[in-house]
């Protein structure tokens, strides 16, 4: 893959962590601030990875196995990487994902219980070996992520709350692996704070200037 000119910077977390809010402020401050800047989000995000992500969430398909799902994921991915990520990038646009790589991990790894080395390799064949320059971890309890949700649950928020908390124990550990790339953030503070934070975190890494 050719050598990116804008930054990619991703935001993850369980359901209702409130990192859809903040990839929302951010996008509108870097617009404001002249940094050109696109917003994508996983599942879907371009006409094909949104119908995949239309099988994935179908509430109805609960039949699916936990290897089906990971692929979908992964090739919905693989997609919106080669069709919207990567070309922005190359042009000079910076890309916000809501979700990428790292939710395949804690999601079909750590919530489902794939092998996380072989989730690893799968991301990277799908991505083109494209990792964000940051990513911001919304770090919830569950519990709280349940008190928010005032939308009926998709087929995986449907597995309920054991799901969730190995979700979010994953996403831990995960970003305890890629310590240098993640940076975890209290979802249970302010809002504006939060939305400081990552601003303060965006200039110290100098993808704002």
């Amino acid at each position: 893959m050719s050598i990116s000119k804008g930054k990619f910077i991703s935001f993850e977390g369980i359901d209702a962590c409130g990192k859809s809010t903040q990839v929302k402020m951010l996008l509108n401050h870097m617009n404001m601030s002249s940094n050109n800047t696109i917003l994508v989000r996983e599942p879907g995000g371009s006409t094909i990875s949104e119908q995949i992500r239309d099988i994935l969430l179908n509430k109805n398909l609960y039949e699916m196995s936990d290897r089906t799902e990971a692929l979908l994921m992964t090739g919905s991915r693989a997609q919106l990487t080669y069709e919207k990520i990567s070309t922005n990038l190359i042009e000079g646009k910076n890309v916000i994902a809501d979700r990428y790589s790292d939710s395949t991990l804690a999601y079909q790894g750590g919530g489902r219980g794939l092998d996380m080395e072989w989730l690893i390799e799968l991301n990277r064949f799908a991505t083109y070996n494209l990792l964000p320059d940051v990513t911001f971890l919304i770090d919830l309890h569950p519990e709280e992520a349940i008190k928010r949700k005032d939308t009926e649950n998709d087929r995986i928020e449907k597995a309920g709350m054991d799901l969730q908390v190995k979700v979010r124990n994953s996403y831990l550990d995960i970003a305890k692996r890629f310590h240098e790339r993640i940076v975890i953030l209290d979802g249970h503070d302010d809002i504006n704070n939060i939305h400081q934070n990552i601003l303060e975190e965006l200039l110290r890494r100098k993808i704002l200037l």
